[in-house]
């Protein structure tokens, strides 16, 4: 049996405790947070413990623990944390280096992720940095967690920012997508629950054949363009609108410092 604890069950946090209580329901869940009508009731609602202050996690000695703070706190919280040496701390927290999680945090081994929401129905896009000279044990530990909560893609840290970017962002933007194919869909005739279900069942096939495809996107949007025919003069006036160029430029802005 582990014993997770969460520190800080904002929406990551939460999304994270969903997604754990999913699939570790034989481990002992613990979420960290100031005193708040809202994370308490998601405690009754989920059944996880809660607690208000990190004396109280320091003792009661977690096996992982998983930083969602604000990064303006995240260190200060860190430098609170006084746990045995094996315990592993995952940092969610954007904008915090590994380097000064290491020095907070010299003893424990740290590793930093930028997840996405979808973890909390255990389908997230994980961005991973595991510092190189982290014991081969101890990084399969780690990836083996967090593959419960969803798809891992490892990376340098420097390129956690364009991974969070598109994961965490992009969510968003396949729902405007989503709801200009329902309100197409709307317009020929379809119910609203109708064109919303077909929209996102759309989605989920094609994104699950381009994840398992060797295949590169375009090689399969070529699959499904015969010659002359609809799909084709439909790409053709995405292309005519710029809607290629405005996904990469809403990336671009969204990715900006």
């Amino acid at each position: 049996m582990t014993k997770i604890a969460v520190i800080g069950v904002g929406h990551m946090g939460s999304a994270i405790i969903k997604g754990l209580v999913k699939s570790s329901p034989d481990n002992i869940i613990i979420g960290e947070n100031p005193t708040n009508p809202r994370v308490n009731d998601l405690a009754q609602q989920l059944g996880f413990d809660l607690i208000d202050n990190l004396l109280d996690l320091n003792n009661l000695k977690p096996d992982i623990v998983i930083l969602t703070t604000p990064a303006p706190l995240t260190l200060q919280v860190a430098k609170g944390l006084d746990l045995d040496k094996k315990t592993i701390i995952i940092s969610a927290a954007a904008g915090v280096s590994y380097e000064d999680l290491h020095t907070t945090l010299p003893n424990n081994p740290v590793v930093r992720i930028i997840p996405n929401i979808p973890v909390s129905i255990n389908s997230g896009t994980i961005g991973l940095f595991l510092p190189e000279d982290m014991e081969s044990d101890i990084k399969v530990e780690i990836e083996d967690f967090l593959a419960q909560l969803g798809d891992i893609i490892t990376v340098k840290e420097d390129q956690l920012s364009i991974v969070g970017t598109i994961a965490g962002c992009g969510p968003a933007f396949v729902d405007v997508f989503l709801d200009a194919l329902g309100d197409a869909g709307v317009l020929n005739g379809l119910s609203r629950s109708v064109a919303n279900k077909l929209a996102a069942s759309m989605v989920k096939g094609s994104s699950s054949l381009a994840y398992d495809s060797p295949l590169a996107p375009a090689q399969l949007r070529d699959q499904v363009c015969s010659p002359g025919g609809t799909t084709i003069k439909g790409v053709v006036d995405l292309e005519k609108n710029g809607f290629r160029y405005s996904i990469i430029s809403a990336i671009n802005k969204a990715n900006e410092n």
